[in-house]
């Protein structure tokens, strides 16, 4: 099995519908493909974010009524392939239908590399569902920052140390796509925010942010989260957060000075 099968199935395989021979080769591929198992991981994690955050409502009584009507059973009548299987796959279409209205709003941009955008995502996602995100725990940026020499290859640079709107919770050594990023958690009442400060060159930056020296930023979104890309001499910055772009761009602008 080849890795576009498989991850073609990781949702089938994590709620069990696959039949067990197809279970056992998905599974042999995870223990042997490090990439596919960090998806695995990574959809797992959103899988258990959306179940706590999403409401569930019950549909109106009216509507109820409405569908009843359209499907008169008839006595004696072999019920139509629609009528015994449509039923309990309606609310299934209507998240598809959905989603086909909010998908081409993510990708507005054709010409965005989308790459970075949901790596960022994915390891904001990480920290979420990890029950120990950070290797330090914050007293303040004099505190965090110095804390990463000799972890790293280069040296952090931050413009904004945090404050009451937004105070540091801590930092982490972690890994933006193939190399050793800085990890910096910030708040925003109960909003985490995530800060990545990483090596640019040689990164597959979007279309419209600057390859070289100081750069223009703009909110781009994955999986639900906003995203601020912007990268300033070698270092390149990633900040992530469900926080809304306002208060996002507020932090993005306060971090790069």
């Amino acid at each position: 099995m080849n890795c576009p099968d498989a991850r073609a199935q990781l949702l089938d395989y994590q709620r069990g519908r696959l039949a067990p021979q197809a279970r056992g080769e998905v599974h042999a591929h995870l223990e042997s493909c490090p990439a596919c198992a960090r998806e695995d991981s990574t959809e797992r994690a959103l899988t258990e974010l959306l179940e706590e955050r999403t409401p569930l409502h019950a549909a109106p009584l009216g509507l109820k009524r409405r569908l009843a009507a359209r499907w008169p059973e008839t006595p004696g009548v072999e019920p139509s392939w629609w009528i015994r299987w449509g039923r309990p796959i309606l609310p299934a279409l209507a998240v598809a239908a959905v989603l086909l209205v909010l998908v081409p709003l993510y990708y507005q941009d054709s010409g965005t590399r989308p790459t970075m955008v949901t790596e960022a995502a994915n390891d904001h996602l990480r920290i979420l569902s990890s029950q120990h995100p950070l290797d330090i725990e914050s007293g303040g940026m004099h505190q965090v920052k110095p804390w990463f020499e000799g972890r790293l290859e280069f040296a952090p640079v931050l413009g904004f140390m945090g404050d009451e709107e937004f105070p540091l919770q801590g930092g982490a050594v972690g890994y933006f796509l193939d190399r050793k990023a800085a990890v910096f958690v910030f708040h925003r009442r109960l909003h985490a925010i995530s800060l990545f400060v990483f090596r640019a060159d040689g990164l597959p930056w979007p279309r419209g942010i600057d390859r070289g020296g100081r750069s223009e930023s703009r909110v781009m979104v994955s999986r639900g989260f906003n995203v601020i890309l912007w990268r300033s001499g070698e270092l390149g910055y990633a900040l992530v957060s469900d926080l809304d772009r306002r208060e996002l761009s507020q932090l993005a602008n306060k971090l790069a000075g």
